[in-house]
């Protein structure tokens, strides 16, 4: 499937489109959830082909949509859980992959985990992850784009962090060794880009919308709309 992703021509594009899906489906109104999504069933339409292993997908099946779901789900309960403010309780991280199996099904995936360990042996117990040279030139790619080599050298921290995250059996097959100070170093970068940047204007906005309480200490950058005035 890398032949249908422009990750390598315009990578700021792709990782922007996804960051626009994500943000959108957790902090969005239904109306901007709905819309996310659909745009994400439109692309997925015409990508169909041949993997090198002869394997006939398409990526609007319910199988490749529960890759996209159930990978998102897990790898940001994961980073939490080891980089965040504040770990889950086992409670609390099982609500969290609960809550966005309604995301899943608008996606059109199957099958959706519920819990925390349902979603983390999903992926980490995949049957058809399997190592290909289309899947070792994208890792090249992302653990070494083409930075400004300042920009490179802390781009490398959170890559090993997010390597340290990584089910042992994926790592193996994606090639990637976790370095043993990375935990360390990815939860001292990560504390000082949350204290630098604060938490998502995005939230601050669903937080108004829902009549909720603010910590207005959480929050550095403004929201869009106040921009405006």
């Amino acid at each position: 499937m890398a032949d249908h992703s422009g990750y390598r021509s315009d990578p700021l594009g792709r990782l922007s489109r996804t960051s626009a899906y994500v943000t959108a489906t957790s902090y969005g109104a239904m109306p901007e959830v709905e819309a996310a999504v659909r745009r994400v069933r439109r692309a997925h339409v015409p990508v169909t082909g041949h993997s090198e292993r002869g394997i006939a997908y398409r990526a609007s099946s319910p199988e490749l949509a529960a890759w996209v779901h159930n990978t998102l789900v897990e790898s940001f309960l994961t980073a939490n859980q080891a980089y965040g403010a504040r770990v889950l309780s086992h409670h609390e991280a099982d609500r969290y992959v609960a809550e966005q199996v309604s995301i899943g099904r608008l996606l059109g995936a199957e099958p959706i985990p519920d819990t925390a360990v349902g979603v983390r042996s999903w992926v980490s117990d995949h049957p058809v992850i399997a190592p290909t040279a289309a899947m070792a030139d994208t890792v090249r790619f992302v653990l070494s784009p083409p930075l400004d080599p300042t920009v490179k050298a802390v781009y490398r921290v959170l890559a090993d962090a997010a390597i340290a995250t990584i089910p042992p059996r994926v790592a193996s097959i994606l090639g990637v060794t976790a370095r043993p100070s990375a935990l360390g170093a990815g939860r001292t970068i990560t504390a000082a880009l949350r204290w630098a940047l604060g938490a998502s204007p995005r939230w601050r906005m669903a937080l108004l919308r829902a009549g909720a309480p603010i910590d207005e200490s959480r929050f550095k950058q403004k929201v869009p709309f106040e921009e405006l005035r």
